[in-house]
Order: C-alpha cells, then sequence, then structure tokens
C-alpha cells in the first residue's frame, strides 16, 4: 500500500499547533482551542468508545443509513470515479461506500487527515477491501482535496465523502463558506455525500456529549493532556471539568472546559502564561444540529443542488448526495 503523502513535517505541525493554542487562548472574551486537535492517538482511541457508547447514536445512525442505502448512493455515482474522504477517522463507515464502489469498478480512495493515527487506522481498515487502492493525504480538507483532484486522470470523476456530522463543527456561515471552497474544486459529474446531525429533543443530546461513563469528559481533557505533551504545558486536569452546553438559539452543542479555581497556567512552546478566573471556560467544540430542508437550502447557496436524501429515523440523521448545480 502506498503511505501517505505529507503535506507537512512534525516541526511545522508543532509550530502551528503553538500558534493555534496562543490565539485560541488569548481570544479576548470567550477562550477557545481548535477542536482539530482532539485527535491525536489517545484522542482518535477515546472517540472510538464514544461511536459505541449507548447514549451517542449519531455514528450509529450513519452506519444505517449507508448499510441500507449504499447501493443507491453509489448508482447515482457517475463513473470512472475516485473517492476522496475529509476527516476518515478510521474509515469504519467508509467502507461501506468503498465495497459498493469496488463491485462498480476498481477504485482508488484518498484518506484526508490531519491525525497520523487516524489516517494509519484506515489505511488498515481499506487494506482488507478487494479493488480498493488506498493513497492518504496528511493534511488539511482543503489542500488535500486539492491533490486528489490534481491526480485524478482525465474524465475521472470525483467522490467526496464528509460523513461523520463534521460540517457540524463549523459555525453555519463558515460551513457554507467551506461548502462553497468544496464546490469550487469540483467539475461536472463530481458529488459530494454530506452527513448531517439533525435537531433532537435537547436532553438526548445532552447525555450524548456529557455520558455517565465520562468517556467524552476524558475525551474533552485529553486536549489539555496533549497541549502538556507536545507543547511543554502544565494544565492540571484536576483543575478543569468537562462542560456539555446545549444553545437552542443556535441549534448547537456546545463542549467547554471549565476552571474549577482561579489558576495560570504555562505552555511554553506556545510562549504563553494564561490565567484562569474560577468557572471561567475553554471553548472546546460545536456541533451544529440542522433541519434537513435546512442542508439542501444551505448547500444551494454554495453552488450544490441535492440528487438524494437518506434518513434515520432511530436517531434523526441525514446523509445528502450534493452535485455542482
Amino acid at each position: 500500500m502506498p503511505q501517505a503523502a505529507k503535506a507537512h513535517t512534525s516541526a511545522d505541525f508543532t509550530r502551528q499547533f503553538a500558534d493555534d493554542v496562543r490565539a485560541g487562548l488569548e481570544k479576548p472574551g470567550q477562550k477557545e482551542l481548535p477542536s482539530k486537535y482532539f485527535y491525536d492517538a489517545v484522542g482518535s482511541a477515546l472517540f472510538e468508545v464514544i461511536s459505541l457508547l449507548p447514549e451517542y447514536g449519531l455514528t450509529r445512525a450513519g452506519e444505517r443509513v449507508l448499510h441500507r442505502h449504499a447501493e443507491e448512493i453509489t448508482e447515482r455515482v457517475a463513473l470512472p470515479a475516485v473517492v476522496a474522504e475529509l476527516g476518515s477517522g478510521s474509515g469504519r463507515k467508509t467502507r461501506l461506500i468503498l465495497e459498493t464502489m469496488a463491485r462498480r469498478q476498481p477504485t482508488l480512495y484518498h484518506p484526508i487527515e490531519l491525525s497520523r493515527t487516524a489516517l494509519s487506522m484506515c489505511e488498515r481498515e481499506m487494506n482488507q477491501l478487494d479493488s480498493v487502492s488506498v493513497l492518504g493525504f496528511e493534511t488539511g480538507y482543503l489542500d488535500g482535496l486539492r491533490e486528489a483532484a490534481a491526480r485524478r486522470e482525465p474524465g475521472q470523476h470525483l467522490l467526496v465523502l464528509f460523513l461523520g456530522s463534521s460540517i457540524g463543527n463549523f459555525e453555519r456561515k463558515p460551513a457554507e463558506e467551506f461548502l462553497r471552497k468544496i464546490r469550487e474544486i469540483l467539475t461536472t459529474g463530481d458529488a459530494l455525500l454530506l452527513a448531517t446531525d439533525l435537531v433532537k429533543p435537547a436532553d438526548q443530546l445532552l447525555k450524548a456529549y456529557d455520558d455517565p461513563l465520562g468517556v467524552t469528559a476524558a475525551f474533552n481533557l485529553n486536549l489539555l493532556s496533549r497541549i502538556n505533551r507536545e507543547l511543554d504545558g502544565d494544565f492540571n486536569l484536576q483543575m478543569f471539568r468537562h462542560l456539555a452546553k446545549w444553545n437552542e438559539q443556535e441549534h448547537r452543542i456546545e463542549m467547554h472546559l471549565a476552571s474549577t479555581a482561579h489558576q495560570t497556567v504555562t505552555v511554553r512552546k506556545s510562549q504563553l502564561a494564561v490565567s484562569f478566573e474560577k468557572g471561567e471556560t475553554i471553548w472546546t467544540e460545536s456541533s451544529h444540529k440542522y433541519d434537513a430542508d435546512e442542508i439542501i437550502d444551505m448547500a444551494g447557496e454554495a453552488g450544490f443542488r441535492s440528487n438524494g436524501q437518506w434518513f434515520d429515523d432511530e436517531w434523526p440523521f441525514a446523509e445528502t448526495l450534493l452535485v455542482p448545480a
């Protein structure tokens, strides 16, 4: 199997990580940390456990939709096609699409991941599939997608997968702008399969993001551990607690880390010393929830039209196949 194409060195990544941590923790009003840094080896393993929790139905909902409809979805994709995935994770859900694609044609698959651990897990998973070859890109979503688009042969189409409802980690206007940037890379005959978690009762969502076993709390707190390990930080994890909140107005779950005391934390590679008041939080992730029509309207503003939409009723969730308008 080909090795993942690396778009940055370890030093480049550390420098960017340090800069992002400094910018986020110095942000006036509300301290923040980018959710993309959740997924080191520990974070990726913890997320795999989260996906199995009974309270967290999102992953299973996406898998059910693909189990039931992967054949119908891929039949609507123009051939020959290359598959590129934004944020592949372990690739468990992706396998359902690739298996159906491989029955129609030999398939080249490009997982695009910032996390080297997740990319390696995905490559091991896909290595088991017949008629599928893998070339991963260890880089950001758009840079990786441009690379995948540039490598395709004349006449080949591109099927882009954005599964797991990761679009929900963007604020709504940036989500639309992100879709617009994807649209700029695609051409006639290409397609984007977009997964979105749908609005559901607040108590159901809060249980999903603050499970009684504390796995999500460990996942959130591991971000501080990663800063300690990789950026020479001195966060005391016992002085922060996981906090999940439902923002009704914005239709989003917010994950925070709340300081339990007045304290000062140093992150040496970010050249940063930052003070926290008791109760002050670091906002680490948003997870926006959508209405089905809202997805199509947002995609339409970004230059797409819908070529099909499939739902899970057990845990309201949608997969929408979008094509250039």
